[in-house]
């Protein structure tokens, strides 16, 4: 019988779907289940969206699309880029593709060869690990556990960089929900200028998702000169609600993006006319819900950190973007609930939603088997009583 690729054997599903598909099936099975798990906005994008798409439809030509994307969808993202404070871009410095997760993997197709180094910290978004690995590229993981904040330090960059093909950077961060100050970017930056070999892949999905007034901030504007060797990764999935319309987008080189273009061509062609028109509308048209669930998710921030960090021996430092917290859990570790030891963190998720009926995310999931993943996009309604069963849960340790 004929086998499959040995890519096959280093792919694994995941580790979020599979949480967020185990607490479906306890849902459907009549248990109250109260969801932290999956990171999805839990939002609808405002009735222009839809509106557009509906014109979109009447008019549709039944053809072919463009590879890099439609020119007004290129241009409603430059002007977002522009927005966000990055300028100096053109339609040849940009490309559209299937939702950021799309973008990333075709990058590392772009950048990688097998056996090259890819550099990024832990705790690290699931996929990256999981794309260096099928790619059969060398990821070098830079721990940055809770007592520093889940950030990255210069020193740590500096030492990782020699030999490395790629840094791949999250600001704001999934899963910890951490983002780095001006002076903190402009400090990386400045190790990233003395490894001119490196290309810099900066995922910013949540970049219009910053509470407390940090702002977003990033290496091109801290170091000019690195703009020939950064690529920004986007996507409409976490700011307006449309994770399931899958557009992502980059901007960098234009090497870069003409690479991504030719990867296009061969693996789908272009993204469907309707879903451009979707995203032209949300990028170009208003954007107060945008707005509006930024102050709610910051609201929602302030209940989940005053709540974990309540918690006798839980460490939690307070994010201050996208919609996650990233607690240390490991005080549980050794305790018992129900007669039913907590070996690690997969022992702590799988009581926690046996007992009490709530869904996180092993932190091991994220490369920090200490901690756990709490996504509080969930029904406002569900939130604190989520929260108070996570307190009981403590509570009835021994």
């Amino acid at each position: 019988m004929p086998h499959l690729a040995a890519r096959m054997s280093r792919a694994k599903p995941s580790a979020i779907m599979l949480i967020a598909e185990k607490a479906k099936q306890l849902k459907a099975a009549g248990k109250d289940i109260i969801s932290f798990s999956i990171g999805v906005p839990n939002f609808l994008p405002g009735k222009h969206v839809y509106a557009a798409a509906r014109e979109a439809l009447e008019r549709d030509s039944g053809q072919y699309g463009s590879n890099r994307g439609p020119d007004a969808l290129l241009d409603a993202f430059l002007r977002h880029l522009e927005e966000g404070g990055l300028s100096g871009y053109g339609r040849k410095n940009v490309a559209t593709g299937i939702g950021a997760k799309h973008m990333l993997y075709n990058l590392g197709e772009a950048l990688l060869d097998a056996g090259d180094v890819i550099v990024f910290p832990v705790p690290y978004w699931t996929t990256y690990l999981d794309l260096a690995e099928i790619l059969d590229a060398r990821a070098r993981l830079l721990p940055c556990p809770s007592e520093q904040n889940y950030k990255l330090t210069p020193t740590q960059l500096d030492a990782a960089l020699p030999g490395a093909k790629v840094f791949l950077f999250n600001n704001p961060s999934n899963p910890t929900g951490m983002v780095y100050t001006k002076h903190e970017i402009a400090a990386l930056a400045d190790v990233l200028v003395g490894h001119p070999d490196v290309w810099i892949i900066c995922d910013d999905i949540y970049n219009r998702m910053v509470f407390d007034g940090v702002g977003y901030h990033n290496f091109v504007n801290a170091r000019p000169e690195l703009r020939d060797r950064v690529i920004h990764v986007d996507s409409i999935s976490k700011t307006y609600g449309m994770p399931g319309w899958r557009v992502g987008f980059i901007a960098g080189p234009e090497s870069v993006a003409n690479a991504m273009v030719t990867l296009n061509s061969n693996h789908i062609t272009n993204v469907p006319e309707v879903v451009n028109a979707a995203a032209i509308a949300a990028l170009s048209g208003p954007q107060d819900v945008t707005i509006a669930k930024n102050a709610e998710f910051a609201a929602r921030r302030d209940q989940v950190y005053d709540a974990l960090t309540a918690i006798p021996g839980v460490v939690c430092p307070r994010p201050q973007g996208a919609f996650y917290a990233f607690p240390n859990i490991s005080c549980a570790f050794g305790k018992s609930h129900g007669g039913k030891v907590i070996n690690n963190d997969v022992d702590f998720c799988s009581l926690l939603l046996e007992a009490k009926g709530v869904a996180c995310v092993p932190g091991s999931a994220f490369g920090d088997p200490l901690a756990l993943r709490i996504s509080y996009t969930c029904p406002a309604e569900q939130l604190a009583p989520g929260l108070q069963r996570f307190r009981e849960f403590f509570d009835e340790l021994t």
